[in-house]
């Protein structure tokens, strides 16, 4: 199973998007978007910078768990993963955002 894209609406009104891996869980979230369709052009450019390693920004949380930042050419935050437990647990979410954005699919649940 590959990947997909879900949009959905938030209670402010406000669009936001999950990735989620072929198993169902989700492996980045979007910041949130003004309009529908900002949203489906945040999920182009997660498709589009998702295979370069040097749009990931690998971070430590306050309270030292590794998470990573995607963006864009423009430097420009397009997706944030969850908190994870280790580095090596980072690297594999990485991975699997690396090979499940590109081909994806989108579904708006809005």
């Amino acid at each position: 199973m590959s990947g997909k894209f879900e949009i959905s609406k938030a209670k402010n009104g406000k669009f936001m998007f999950h990735l989620k891996a072929g198993n169902g869980e989700v492996i980045l979230n979007s910041q949130m978007y003004e309009t529908r369709a900002s949203a489906l052009q945040g999920v182009d450019s997660v498709k589009a910078n998702a295979a370069q390693d040097e749009r990931y920004v690998r971070a430590t949380s306050s309270d030292g768990k590794p998470y990573f930042n995607l963006k864009a050419a423009n430097g420009q935050i397009i997706g944030s993963s969850e908190m994870y437990s280790s580095a090596a647990a980072m690297e594999n979410g990485i991975a699997s955002v690396k090979k499940s954005a590109p081909g994806a699919s989108t579904t708006d649940l809005s």
